[in-house]
């Protein structure tokens, strides 16, 4: 399939992909932590009003997969269909993720697709056969290089171990089929050049510059030593190496080699969303293959760095693995999903604590953002019968929350829609939260209520029309963030009769003062974040 025709416009739609997750097992905190940032970030252009399309889904080939399969009794299929319908695509719904496909690798809609990628490389003379021998690590599904890998101590001692899995690699000698890789180092150099952004964070960025300045070797695309994957559609005897198979998820997702309209409205994707330890799979391995292929390179490859639990990275195989459903079990699915991205600087390693989640949520969450939110309901209904009074006496005190608002939403706009920067741009809507309780205490509408006289209630209605405006605003600034609460706050402010469905608000229209109408029946309903058991 060839380039995009330069006669032809560019993408129209917002394309967001997370890493398609390794299915020998059930996801763990890890796993939900991209998918989560995936979403806030489309959620987030979605209400920009622009065209969004969200991907993720599992890689279910190689020997990993096999092996786990076999030590399970089943085949690699039935292994892999039981883990998708009972623990993966279960779990994204339980977190709200608002995935606009999910890719199977081993659907034929994927499959048939990578075999016409795959002969399109041999057929322009990019692919060769040769031998190969060295270490590989199995969880990896990676051959390693002999200056990477560590030396075994206790059990292991004499071995050599992944430096990632801290396990011994195995030693394996395979006549395979190569993709002139080594030929687009001066190639990818250039393109990180002109395109500082490419790769993010920088020090991530710093890492991939480096490791192809080094020199780069042919990869061995194809294994022949078992039969778990896609097979070499002119030698049926290899089949094609799992992350040749899996990076090509990207293109076969969007209509590759399928649907020619679809794959020029969406490809390539604005961002891919990975973790740092398949950060030289798609930085360098993925835009070598679209470049050997005349296709059009990804905008941005973002890195999110690891979740710490007791300073070991969070995995099954470290027994540092902690269930999604235990946290959101205790403190809710919306706080779950604030929590990881408010606690942890996207693109850094952060660490997890239960610690941690509970002062942060009674202090944020239940405290500032709650309470705020109870308190006005609970005054509009006890001072104006439910209805939304009108702002009658706007003053300096009004305008700083305005003004207040204003400086949020750019902020919020900037850091989360365009730097990936979920912990800035939250912090900055929590900031205005804070303020808004800051106005309340100042202002004091409780005692203000005390006065009859007609100056006294105007400035009161204005007090009370100040915080519930500045709550529309939150609902949508937080709706990408927390939709299930935003959409409970939506419900007590009565906006939607008016202004319509949360979804169809825009970010760029948050700060326009004076949406939320007087009038506009105000209802005290559930608690946003009751009070945490102890636990």
């Amino acid at each position: 399939m060839a380039a995009t025709g330069s006669e032809q416009a560019g993408p129209t739609a917002y394309y967001v992909s997370t890493p398609i997750y390794y299915v020998n097992d059930a996801p763990h905190l890890g796993h939900a932590y991209t998918t989560v940032a995936g979403d806030v970030l489309t959620r987030w252009h979605r209400q920009r009003g622009e065209k969004v399309w969200y991907l993720t889904g599992t890689d279910e080939h190689g020997q990993k997969i096999m092996r786990t399969a076999e030590a399970n009794g089943v085949s690699p299929q039935e292994w892999c269909d039981k883990l998708v319908e009972e623990a993966w695509k279960p779990l994204w719904e339980h977190l709200n993720i608002a995935n606009d496909d999910f890719i199977r690798t081993t659907e034929r809609r994927h499959t048939d697709r990578v075999q016409e990628f795959v002969q399109d490389l041999y057929d322009r003379g990019e692919i060769y056969q040769g031998g190969y021998e060295g270490p590989y690590c199995v969880p990896c599904e990676e051959y390693k290089t002999y200056g990477e890998l560590l030396d075994g101590e206790g059990e292991f001692e004499g071995q050599k171990l992944c430096p990632i899995h801290k396990k011994p690699v195995e030693m394996l000698q395979e006549e395979n089929y190569f993709f002139k890789l080594s030929a687009y180092g001066p190639k990818l150099l250039e393109h990180y050049e002109a395109n500082p952004d490419f790769i993010q964070p920088e020090s991530a960025r710093n890492e991939v510059v480096q490791f192809v300045r080094q020199g780069l070797e042919d990869l061995s695309i194809s294994r022949s030593t078992f039969d778990w994957g896609v097979k070499i559609p002119w030698d049926d005897k290899h089949v094609i190496y799992v992350w040749i198979d899996a990076l090509l998820n990207y293109a076969t997702a969007v209509g590759y080699g399928s649907d020619r309209r679809r794959f020029d409205e969406t490809f390539p994707a604005d961002v891919h969303l990975v973790g740092k330890d398949i950060l030289r799979f798609h930085a360098v391995i993925w835009p070598a293959m679209l470049m050997a292929n005349g296709l059009p390179l990804p905008r941005r490859i973002a890195a999110n760095g690891w979740l710490m639990v007791g300073g070991e990275k969070m995995s099954k195989s470290n027994l540092t693995g902690i269930s999604p459903q235990e946290l959101t079990g205790h403190f809710g699915v919306d706080a779950y999903r604030w929590y990881f991205l408010r606690a942890i600087a996207f693109g850094q390693d952060g660490s997890f604590s239960w610690e941690d989640f509970s002062a942060r949520y009674t202090s944020e969450l239940a405290n500032d953002y709650g309470n705020l939110a109870s308190r006005v309901a609970a005054m509009v209904n006890k001072y104006f019968d439910g209805k939304l009074p009108a702002s009658a006496a706007h003053g300096e005190a009004e305008q700083a929350v305005v003004d207040g608002l204003a400086g949020a939403v750019r902020e919020a706009d900037r850091r989360i829609g365009e730097e990936l920067d979920f912990a800035g741009g939250i912090a900055a809507i929590f900031d205005f939260i804070k303020q808004v309780n800051g106005y309340l205490t100042e202002q004091a509408p409780w005692k203000v209520a005390k006065d009859t006289s007609p100056e006294a209630q105007a400035r009161l209605a204005t007090i009370l029309y100040t915080a519930a405006e500045s709550l529309r605003a939150c609902a949508v600034l937080l709706n990408p963030v927390m939709p299930e609460t935003s959409a409970k706050l939506w419900d007590s402010l009565g906006a939607e009769p008016s202004l319509g469905a949360l979804a169809d608000q825009r970010i760029s229209e948050a700060a326009d003062w004076g949406r939320l109408p007087a009038g506009s029946t105000v209802t005290k309903g559930a608690v946003l974040f009751p009070r945490l058991e102890e636990k």
